[in-house]
């Protein structure tokens, strides 16, 4: 069968791409403004890449175009399908139906974390011999794809509250069917398509409603968002995490041997079970690995054979990924784009490097965030880095706005505004000490500025 997908390069659609070929179909796929890590995984599974977006590349017209939920009325290749009664599917209902029936499937849902949370299971099953099929929305390092089909009953899945397609507007998950299910966290995200976080609520309600009363929720304990979720109705076990004391009773718990995350004892119903010694850092990750450990469990996967996985976990591209390391200097490449996303990576930095100057370079590049919906606390969320440059690529009026507000409300001048490469670029390098630690936080490409700033670095300290 010839599959053609719109929206290919997309971690999703692209992963989808992936479980097609394995399948033996033909793949090909449109999309716009193509770019690494995805578009290079893609080409080397031997899947045909078109740029752009024309009705020409549905001749002769596939079998099934799956369609992602980033393409709209008015694209071209969604209307010559529609006009010529090509078959269509959404990408989640394609991935239910012909991968997922009839397996084991462990899903991560959350805010933030689904990544690294659903690539450190992974890595736990995988080491424990389950040869798991798996589908993550990015490139996990310690496999060579995104995506794989896999030979046992089992399949752990990213799990996305975002829309499946411009004709199904349910959230991807409620397609998969879990019978473990990690909840990670809930905030307010996707201004897009939700009006508000109550919505986001009642989507998740309708994940819970999906998994079996023999099946497993992982939650942590504190998280009213989930709280009012749950409220709606739960017909399934509950586990819940914590670190420390921020919760009284809880099945699963980490203490902190080091401040940054790097260390910690586990306990599972308050008597330890192991320690953690990795080369992660950060609470959210120590968060991740918690329910991590309790999704394994579920499905056999005793706390130390999976802690000892973790010990040797490699972690995720775009997750706080060393890019470079120039004359004391480090880049960093982090996918981050929520402020919480934002607040957690640069705590769990700071942590690990102490006093260290600290340079975020960010890009507010989702939807929401350029919207200006968490504009109250955008810059509070850089609060770790000693400089923060904001990119403005685009026509956010708002944010320089909030910039001079907050210079004038508390004399912090450590914000600056670039609006072209060249002066972020200007503004990110200027007096750097060393050693330093520069972030870039984008969920994007960020116009390549990534290699841009490295080549620089070593022009300038070579």
């Amino acid at each position: 069968m010839h599959i053609h997908i719109l929206g290919i390069c997309g971690t999703f659609m692209g992963s989808l791409a992936v479980l097609a070929r394995q399948l033996g179909h033909q793949v090909t796929g449109s999309d716009q403004g193509v770019y690494p890590p995805m578009s290079t995984q893609l080409e080397q599974q031997g899947i045909t890449l078109m740029e752009g977006y024309d009705a020409a590349h549905l001749k002769p017209a596939p079998d099934l175009v799956l369609i992602g939920n980033a393409m709209s009325r008015g694209n071209p290749e969604v209307e010559a399908v529609l006009n010529r009664n090509i078959n269509y599917m959404s990408g989640p209902e394609w991935l239910a139906r012909e991968v997922l029936h009839k397996r084991w499937v462990l899903a991560v849902a959350g805010t933030h974390g689904k990544t690294t949370t659903t690539s450190m299971l992974l890595w736990i099953l995988e080491q424990a011999g389950f040869d798991p099929g798996y589908l993550v929305g990015g490139v996990p390092r310690d496999f060579p794809v995104s995506a794989r089909l896999g030979s046992s009953d089992f399949f752990i899945i990213e799990a996305d509250e975002y829309d499946s397609a411009f004709f199904d507007k349910r959230s991807k998950f409620v397609h998969y069917r879990p019978r473990t299910l990690i909840l990670n966290n809930l905030e307010y995200d996707h201004a897009d398509i939700f009006d508000s976080v109550e919505a986001i609520e009642r989507q998740f309600h309708h994940l819970v409603r999906t998994v079996p009363a023999t099946g497993v929720i992982i939650r942590p304990s504190v998280d009213v968002h989930l709280d009012r979720a749950l409220a709606m109705g739960c017909w399934s076990a509950l586990q819940t995490t914590a670190i420390a004391s921020e919760a009284e009773t809880t099945d699963w718990r980490a203490e902190l041997l080091r401040e940054d995350g790097s260390a910690f004892v586990v306990l599972h119903h308050e008597q330890p079970v192991a320690e953690v010694r990795w080369d992660m850092t950060g609470l959210h990750n120590v968060r991740n690995a918690l329910a991590a450990i309790a999704a394994a469990r579920h499905v056999g996967v005793t706390p130390d054979h999976a802690i000892a996985a973790l010990s040797r976990f490699g972690g995720v591209k775009r997750r706080m990924e060393l890019l470079a390391e120039v004359g004391g200097i480090r880049v960093y490449d982090d996918f981050a784009h929520h402020p919480t996303a934002i607040a957690t990576t640069l705590d769990g930095l700071r942590r690990q490097v102490g006093d260290e100057y600290v340079v975020a370079l960010i890009e507010p590049r989702s939807n929401t965030m350029q919207q200006g919906v968490h504009k109250a606390s955008l810059l509070p969320s850089a609060e770790a880095a000693d400089r923060v440059v904001w990119a403005n690529l685009g026509k956010m009026d708002w944010l320089a706005e909030l910039v001079t507000q907050w210079q004038q409300d508390s004399g912090d001048d450590r914000h600056e505004i670039g609006t072209s490469v060249a002066t972020l670029l200007k503004k990110t390098l200027a007096d750097l000490p060393r050693p330093c630690h520069i972030v870039i936080m984008s969920n994007g490409g960020f116009a390549g500025i990534h290699q841009t700033l490295i080549a620089e670095l070593e022009k300038r300290l070579a």
